[in-house]
């Protein structure tokens, strides 16, 4: 289980496979300084929804042992996603 920080004082809980998705969008949309939002299953809230720009610190951290393999197809439907008025928004499925 890695985490997602978010600004110096919030980070979500998400598995290392996921997580390593998320940066690749994370990282593709703020390289193109596209901002968007993120809603992020949260276990004390239910749902947290965050807005990714190039101002908010983020970090990543991987606690697995292995670099997880990426899915670029999967990968490029979260960055699509990313870009339409809803945001990206991870789920259980994810």
């Amino acid at each position: 289980m890695g985490q997602l920080r978010y600004d110096p004082s919030t980070s979500f809980e998400i598995e290392d496979r996921i997580l390593a998705h998320l940066r690749l969008v994370i990282m593709t949309k703020l390289r193109r300084q596209e901002s968007f939002m993120l809603q992020l299953p949260h276990r004390d809230v239910g749902w947290v929804s965050v807005w990714i720009h190039p101002s908010v610190p983020v970090g990543f951290r991987f606690f697995g042992s292995r670099t997880p393999a990426i899915d670029r197809e999967l990968a490029e439907a979260w960055i699509t996603e990313a870009s339409g008025s809803d945001g990206l928004t991870l789920t259980s499925r994810s």
